[in-house]
């Protein structure tokens, strides 16, 4: 194996486990404390952190992973014949399916919305509570996706031979 996909690969790992770590706090405790203090200031504190979390550092660290992962899709379906290829692919799909599309499809429409919300209005607060409730339930099957992801990119780590 080359140096160069092996750097690839701990790369995918590293990756794909860092994103699920930020992914499992949310889930574990930040929603949590949010949905605890009142309404206007957790739809508040959420809006904030929906607007910081553009940045370089998280933003290079999610899509860097996807890039990384869509390359090493096609260079295990290219080399499908080895025995790290099934748990290579299998990575890449858990985190660009489970991690980024479910960000573009579910999490970034929930934080649109809410973006939208004037927090004083008395009507805001059923959607704060389904915001809590759908938002974390995805954050949660990210956590999971980008966690599997890290284990099958490390499983074809150990079978790249």
């Amino acid at each position: 194996m080359s140096t160069l996909m092996t750097i690839a690969i701990f790369a995918a790992i590293f990756g794909s486990a860092f994103i699920s770590g930020i992914f499992f706090a949310f889930s574990n405790f930040i929603m949590k404390a949010l949905q605890r203090v009142p309404a206007p200031e957790g739809m508040f504190a959420m809006q904030t952190i929906n607007v910081t979390v553009l940045n370089r550092g998280f933003l290079g660290v999610f899509m860097g992973t996807a890039l990384i992962c869509l390359i090493l899709a096609i260079i295990s379906i290219a080399e499908w014949e080895t025995a790290r290829s099934p748990y290579l692919l299998g990575g890449a799909v858990a985190y660009i399916g489970g991690t980024w599309l479910v960000t573009v499809l579910g999490n970034v429409p929930l934080n649109n919305k809410l973006a939208g919300v004037e927090r004083e209005n008395p009507e805001s607060l059923d959607l704060w509570a389904h915001y809590l409730e759908r938002w974390t339930k995805l954050n949660s099957q990210r956590a999971g996706a980008a966690m599997c992801a890290s284990t099958l990119f490390f499983i074809g780590l150990i079978n790249s031979g």
